[in-house]
């Protein structure tokens, strides 16, 4: 088992386009934003996707190798994929996207890393999704597997049939960390944190629910615990569940509860430890709300 996180799904380009009609592109993609994150905070993070050999494509490349990220040696894709990210007032965006998803054939990943991370579109939209999920499973022998759902209507069809696809990750991790809003779309009859709490029954040993201005909320076999955000003047929310969700993978990194191996570790974690973890969560997240773009913050200006 080697001490990396491999990170499994989309980069793209996030066009952001603003109330004042200005617009601004930015590298992003919900996975390729946590392995900047992790690489960000001191991790050796490596990043399996696809890109094109075009100008966005090298954009995205150098962001993230700027970042101290690895991309995963593969064949170019025939073109970079677009989410055009529309915010309203209070910076919250929403999503329309020019993208395809396919793992390449040739890439070839780190062995046996110590976590497996992948969420949002890879997970979802095929071709791409089966072999993301064939990765997750060949993985578990080694690896802590992490999802995070992030849900695009756009492009995830049918919230019942996204939830049946979602729910088959779930299964196959430890780890999972939703939005209230995820939640809400993938389950609109049902209360958020009754869903989130049943989904422990599918396998991950914690589920934690991001709840914008009203904090996360985590589900463990030490109880409920629940932290508030961190107050900052909003810029945009581009990012935020991303960073948070880095920020939680090297939280349990450091607790020494990743890997295979540590799977009874991981389920028995106190919540003391646990709520550690996440108010730290809150203060990345806070700092990525604070600035524009999905723009994650390194240990340094965390003080650590």
């Amino acid at each position: 088992m080697s001490d990396t996180a491999l990170v499994i799904g989309e980069a793209l380009v996030d066009v952001v386009k603003r109330t004042d009609g200005t617009t601004a592109a930015h590298p992003g993609g919900s996975p390729a934003n946590v392995a900047i994150g992790l690489a960000r905070l001191g991790r050796d993070a490596e990043l399996l996707t696809s890109l094109g050999d075009d100008a966005n494509g090298a954009m995205v490349r150098d962001h993230i190798t700027a970042s101290g990220a690895r991309m995963v040696p593969s064949t170019p894709a025939p073109k970079t994929s677009v989410a055009t990210a529309n915010l309203d007032a209070a910076g919250v965006a929403t999503y329309d996207f020019d993208l395809e998803w396919a793992v390449a054939a040739d890439a070839a990943p780190t062995p046996a890393p110590i976590v497996a991370h992948t969420g949002s579109i890879a997970a979802v939209l095929d071709p791409g999704a089966e072999a993301v999920v064939e990765l997750l499973r060949a993985s578990r022998g080694t690896a802590t597997i992490t999802y995070d759902p992030n849900a695009r209507p756009a492009l995830m069809g049918e919230p019942a049939d996204a939830r049946a696809r979602i729910e088959r990750c779930i299964a196959l991790s430890d780890v999972v960390k939703v939005s209230n809003e995820d939640l809400e779309w993938l389950a609109p009859s049902e209360e958020p944190l009754e869903v989130a709490a049943a989904w422990r029954s599918l396998g991950p040993a914690i589920v934690v629910v991001t709840r914008g201005g009203e904090g996360a909320v985590a589900f463990a076999n030490s109880g409920i615990v629940s932290v508030a955000p961190v107050v900052v003047q909003v810029a945009d929310t581009v990012g935020a569940g991303d960073s948070f969700m880095s920020g939680l993978i090297d939280g349990l990194w450091s607790a020494g509860v990743l890997g295979a191996d540590k799977r009874e570790a991981l389920a028995d974690i106190d919540e003391p430890t646990l709520r550690k973890v996440l108010e730290r969560c809150a203060r990345i997240a806070g700092i990525t709300v604070s600035r524009a773009g999905a723009n994650p913050p390194s240990s340094e200006e965390l003080g650590e």
